[in-house]
């Protein structure tokens, strides 16, 4: 790393540690630092559709964790979701260097990213809600992909135009009710707002334009 990436990589995750302090004051600390190594050496030259590295994702994803004041199992679980998914690295890995819940965590998140929701049909979709509530054992595994699900949305701008659809499609029918279930109503709120934007970008900037007036 250049002098300013590496003040740049610090501050970064400094902050993110400061704020897991600030609710969380006898929070094990060296082990986000560790999970951030750990996330930026594994994914090194890897980059978002963006042209970003691909390392702004899994922060940001840790970041909106810490916003919704979870312990650091998940904060380490954000930082590492992508990579059994998108690595070479084993959920053995993770079991060793970070323990059993952490490697429960990234395996929960990594089946669930597995999961194709293909139905426009609103009884489907509530099926679809039902078997992920169903397939998944901690409600930290559910929290993580919220986060990670609100990260990508902040960032479709960058897929394609049918990509962005499906995405906001599947959001809007299974992850924002999920949201609502679970009681996160700012998440729910952003994932539905984003969701707007690209399934009625019409109404969207419409609403935009008068609540701006």
């Amino acid at each position: 790393l250049s002098r300013r990436g590496k003040m740049a990589k610090d501050l970064r995750i400094g902050d993110l540690i400061e704020v897991v302090k600030s609710y969380h004051p006898a929070a094990e600390v060296e082990m986000v630092r560790r999970a951030y190594d750990f996330s930026a050496e594994v994914h090194r030259g890897q980059k978002r559709m963006s042209g970003e590295p691909y390392l702004v994702h899994p922060v940001a994803v840790a970041e909106i964790i810490a916003d919704l004041k979870l312990d650091v199992p998940s904060i380490v679980g954000g930082l590492l979701h992508d990579t059994v998914e998108d690595t070479l690295t084993t959920l053995d890995q993770i079991q060793e260097d970070f323990g059993k819940d952490v490697a429960a965590l990234v395996d929960g998140v990594t089946k669930l990213s597995r999961v194709n929701f293909t139905s426009r049909e609103e009884k489907q979709s509530e099926n679809f809600r039902k078997m992920v509530l169903a397939m998944v054992k901690d409600v930290r595994v559910i929290l993580i992909k919220l986060a990670d699900r609100t990260h990508n949305m902040r960032t479709l701008g960058h897929l394609s135009n049918e990509q962005q659809f499906a995405i906001a499609q599947e959001t809007l029918d299974i992850y924002a009710p999920l949201a609502d279930r679970l009681g996160i109503a700012w998440i729910k709120c952003e994932l539905e707002d984003l969701s707007l934007k690209y399934l009625r970008p019409e109404i969207y900037y419409q609403l935009k334009r008068a609540v701006a007036r």
